[in-house]
């Protein structure tokens, strides 16, 4: 079985239809009933039965009376079978002695619990992460899973989890996906969800995670490590561009001709040089008094 469209009529012609049909029939019965009671007592006990006919009859067409609202859908049931779900707003009419359960299409978050779990390089770290969801399938939402709310909770923290497992916190290689990737870690999150229920009859809109960190046990370490490893990057770009710097100095002097200088000299200038550009204090300058070479 699959979704469809269940047979339904505008309720206000139906009704209208009801009430004319109550007031004719009516009508008729208290007609019969007058005739039969000064003639014939037959025609009396023939209206009675047609009155309580089409009474039966009226009340019944009346349970088929349904009101969908916005962003809704009913999803009606005959005894037991699937009749088919009506989407659009509105008063209809459908069969009668039906039922018919509500089904929200409207887009819903949820946001899972801080999950603790170890990472791909086995660092326990604590992730959550928000969904953004909406069932476009009343038929699968209803009968493919027991609850489909809770089932996309379920599935979204194993999803996180298993997120987590595949991937490290930090990725000290260039070509290695970390969980502080966000923009691809959410694509992926994203994909894995829209899988995961699909058989729910549910659209996956967007996953993103919302809460990362290392657990409080080795947070301190961490942060310790990541401090150590920012320090060693911009140690790395100092140096590049010291080197840079002194290569353009000793050009610059050779071009101008501004001063010789031997291989020695030239040694000393580039260690000074360097020492100036990559210290982390502030230098003091020694005035040389004497000649360049004493």
């Amino acid at each position: 079985m699959q979704f469809r469209s269940a047979f339904h009529v505008n309720g206000f012609l139906v009704l209208l239809g009801w009430f004319a049909l109550t007031l004719l029939f009516g009508g008729a019965a208290v007609l019969g009933f007058v005739v039969g009671a000064r003639h014939d007592n037959a025609v009396a006990v023939v209206g009675a039965v047609a009155a309580i006919v089409v009474v039966v009859v009226l009340l019944l067409a009346a349970t088929g009376l349904t009101v969908v609202n916005p962003n809704e859908a009913k999803v009606v049931q005959f005894f037991g079978r699937y009749i088919g779900s009506v989407s659009e707003p509105g008063f209809f009419s459908v069969l009668p002695l039906t039922d018919r359960k509500s089904i929200s299409l409207r887009v819903r978050n949820f946001e899972t619990q801080k999950l603790k779990v170890n990472d791909a390089d086995g660092n326990p770290v604590e992730i959550a992460a928000v969904v953004v969801y909406r069932v476009v399938d009343s038929f699968k939402a209803a009968f493919a899973v027991d609850d489909y709310e809770e089932y996309v909770e379920t599935q979204s923290e194993a999803a996180v989890r298993h997120l987590a497992t595949t991937h490290p916190y930090d990725a000290h290689e260039a070509d290695r996906t970390s969980l502080r990737d966000g923009a691809e870690v959410a694509e992926e999150l994203t994909v894995e969800l829209r899988d995961r229920t699909e058989m729910a009859g549910i659209e996956v809109l967007e996953a993103r995670i919302t809460h990362l960190a290392y657990a409080p046990e080795i947070a301190q370490a961490m942060l310790v490590r990541q401090q150590a490893a920012q320090v060693v990057a911009a140690r790395t770009r100092i140096v590049e561009g010291a080197v840079g710097m002194v290569g353009l100095a000793l050009e610059r002097l050779a071009q101008q001709g501004v001063v010789e200088l031997d291989e020695e000299r030239k040694a000393a200038m580039v260690s000074n040089l360097l020492v100036v550009l990559c210290g982390d204090r502030a230098t003091q300058p020694v005035v040389n008094a004497g000649s360049l070479y004493s």
